[in-house]
Formats: C-alpha cells, structure tokens, sequence
C-alpha cells in the first residue's frame, strides 16, 4: 500500500485549523484536518464549472472573468480552455502556500495556466475585489471554502449571505454569471440567489466527470 506524505501545511488567514497537501503516489489532495476538500484525482465538477460558466460568455468582447479560489487549478483551466484570446481572468487566492503549491509540488497539475497572459493572481479575499468593482465583470466563480455551508473560515460564509450575494450581483455586467460551487445541495441558497435579483440554474455534476461516485452542486446565476 502507498501511504500518504505531507508536503506542506498551510493556516488559513482568519480560519481554525490548517491545510494539509499530500502526495500519494502520483495523486496530490489537499486536506482540512480528516476532510478532503480536493483532489487531482477528481476533477470534475470544477472543471465544469469553469466550461459551463464560461460557454455562457460566449459572444461578450473582452470577456472579464473573476475566479474565487485557486485550488488545484481545474476550474482555471478549463475557463481558459473555453474563452478566447482577448479574455481577462483574475484569481483570487486567499492562503499564500496554495500560490506557492502550484508554482512548486503541484506545477504539473496546474500545467502553463498560471503563466497564461490572459491571467492576473491576486493573494487576498475575493470579497475585496468583488465589492470594488461595480458593473466589472463579466462572470464571477466562487469555489470558496466547501461552497455556501464553509469548514474553514467563518468570514467565507459572508460571500454567501443576502449582502455578499448582492455585492456580486452589482459586481456583474448585465447578463453576467455568477457560479458557485458546492459539495452538497443546499435549497435555501438557492431561494437566497433569487431574492439578490438572479435567474437561478442548480446542476449536479459528477466529481468524476463521469457517472459513478460522489457528485457536487453548482449554481448558475444570471444577472437579469
């Protein structure tokens, strides 16, 4: 049996406990506490977050897009993959190791994504560069925490609120998207995006990519 080794730890500015990035094998995961919040061997549901939101945009010049949380880098790569040459991409990163995970033990993973000239990295809260930035973007993606329900930092769940959810609503362009990935279903978000003025679509996608095994939420919210 190949047994998990610890790469590096990582305390979450704000948050109780730390993040733990392992490596078994060829497989990389990033643990909070006995949790595992991602893994490279599931990349599904972030991937499509990324290609669904981002096939939204299609047509829109000069797309500007805002993704919250680096993770492993999928849901930036597939953005990428779907938008064209003239997009704008910011990534906003909260805990500085995950930054340094993905230029050293995770560079295979992340492939040339970061180095894309269409990508700016922003180490900090989201939440600053969505409410400082009024009609802005086209499309804002939150992959924050473990979605509306967080583990690891109380001030996360305020992206999720009535007042966050607003904030990114006048954050958006007319018709922009914002897309929120869960680890579970959760109905009153859901009611909560319709009260902030959106149109509201909740899929449920395979973690895998594939039938089989677990699968996550993600809202896509229209900006009428």
């Amino acid at each position: 049996m190949i047994r998990w080794v610890q790469l590096g730890a990582a305390s979450v500015p704000g948050g109780e406990g730390e993040l733990r990035l392992m490596q078994r094998g060829v497989e990389f995961s990033i643990f909070a506490g006995p949790i595992e919040l991602m893994s490279s061997r599931l990349s599904g549901s972030e991937e499509a977050l990324g290609a669904l939101t981002c096939a939204r945009l299609k047509g829109r010049p000069r797309p500007h897009v805002l993704i919250g949380g680096l993770g492993m880098g999928f849901t930036l790569r597939s953005a990428l993959a779907a938008l064209g040459p003239d997009a704008a991409v910011i990534v906003a990163e909260l805990v500085p190791e995950v930054i340094a995970w993905a230029r050293g033990p995770l560079a295979g993973v992340h492939g040339a994504s970061l180095s894309d000239p269409r990508v700016t990295l922003f180490e900090g809260d989201v939440a600053k560069l969505i409410g400082a930035a009024p009609s802005r973007y086209d499309a804002i993606l939150l992959d924050v925490d473990n979605g509306p329900e967080g583990l690891m930092r109380k001030a996360n769940d305020d992206l999720y609120d009535a007042y966050g959810l607003r904030e990114a609503h006048a954050a958006l362009r007319p018709g922009g998207v914002l897309s929120v990935w869960s680890s579970a279903p959760h109905p009153a978000f859901t009611q909560a995006l319709r009260a902030a003025g959106f149109s509201v679509e909740d899929l449920r996608v395979w973690a895998k990519g594939r039938p089989g095994g677990a699968r996550h939420v993600i809202w896509l919210a229209t900006k009428g």
